[in-house]
């Protein structure tokens, strides 16, 4: 089996790389295509997926919510998997960036970074809620005192409900728990 993922920026492919082989039981692999940016996800998403040669392999769109509406935003774009053939790929939309994760999980984040004291702020009102977080990297940048760097933060530190979701495309070969 092979696994596609769609992305829209750098830090979610370091991210992955470094989460997915520890993840993954062995015959299982992975592939990025990476976009440069939102909008250009979004506009070679269809041609990406009607162009794929490679079978046997399930898909999984990630991108940030940013001020989308996450609901309206993941329809659109299965509805775009759907217009490319594709009706079993799996859309996740990052509430409101892939940031936003990494304040469920700060004490991931300073195992990650090797920092002290970063899971204290989570009891902050500010941050009980992390998908309310107007702009998370800023944020992480800000408690971190400049240590969170998008792309090598990124490749430090991994998240659940994402695991959940590639668990569910390898099926019984392997979970992602």
């Amino acid at each position: 089996m092979n696994l596609a993922f769609f992305l829209e920026e750098p830090s979610a492919r370091e991210m992955l790389k470094g989460l997915l082989p520890r993840l993954l039981p062995s015959g299982v692999t992975f592939q990025f295509v990476l976009f440069d940016g939102k909008r250009d996800l979004q506009k070679n998403l269809v041609r990406k997926l009607t162009g794929w040669r490679r079978p046997n392999t399930a898909f999984l769109i990630l991108q940030d919510q940013d001020s989308s509406d996450c609901v309206v935003l993941k329809r659109w774009l299965v509805g775009k998997c759907e217009e490319a053939g594709v009706s079993d790929a799996t859309v996740r939309i990052v509430c409101r960036e892939l940031e936003s994760w990494h304040f469920g999980d700060l004490a991931a984040v300073e195992r990650g970074l090797g920092l002290a004291d970063l899971e204290r702020y989570g009891g902050r009102s500010q941050y009980r809620v992390p998908d309310r977080i107007v702009s998370p990297s800023s944020e992480l940048r800000k408690i971190t005192r400049g240590g969170y760097q998008k792309v090598s933060g990124s490749r430090a530190v991994s998240f659940r409900i994402f695991l959940a979701a590639v668990g569910q495309l390898v099926g019984d070969e392997g979970r992602a728990t």
